[in-house]
């Protein structure tokens, strides 16, 4: 199951941006040295077929986003090895939900949105480890949380590179 939700979900990712950027999958396949066909990139897209490091790599920088980005994003949606992952979270959606127990992370969500004029914050584990500790959760818990806010992406291509929230390649 894990290895199908990771393929699902990196390939979702890979669709997402290539569709942000408006190309079809011949116009990609058009695009990479691999000399892949339509087919393949679809099985990728759809996770029926397990994509090597090296694809990643490719794809995702074909796309103008990092691999490194992609695959982070991929195994948050996925809500797998969380523990190690900096977290991706829409603090807006956060700020709109009233879990009794997850309340008290509106004023650190606010805080944080001043420093993040998108909306969008990134979450190192540490900072995961302290803000379970002062909420009184488990580091588990809390991402499990913050997981459900994982931001939509955004529909945005900035100098022909697909973007969202903070994953752009640096030219």
């Amino acid at each position: 199951m894990t290895e199908e939700a990771i393929a699902k979900a990196v390939g979702e990712e890979l669709r997402i941006a290539r569709e942000t950027l408006g190309w079809s999958r011949t116009f990609m396949v058009s695009r990479l040295p691999s000399g892949i066909g339509d087919r393949t990139l679809l099985s990728y897209e759809h996770g029926m077929r397990q994509i090597t490091v090296f694809r990643l790599i490719e794809l995702s920088e074909a796309v103008g986003l990092a691999s490194s980005s992609v695959l982070a994003m991929a195994l948050q949606r996925a809500r797998v090895d969380l523990a190690n992952l900096e977290l991706i979270v829409d603090l807006r959606s956060l700020l709109a939900d009233f879990s009794p127990q997850f309340r008290p992370l509106h004023q650190w969500a606010k805080n944080k949105g001043n420093q993040c004029p998108d909306g969008i914050a990134r979450i190192p584990p540490a900072a995961i480890d302290e803000l379970a500790t002062f909420m009184g959760c488990t580091p588990r818990d809390l991402v499990l949380h913050l997981t459900k806010f994982t931001p939509d992406y955004v529909a945005e291509v900035v100098n022909g590179r697909a973007q969202r929230g903070l994953l752009k390649v640096p030219d």
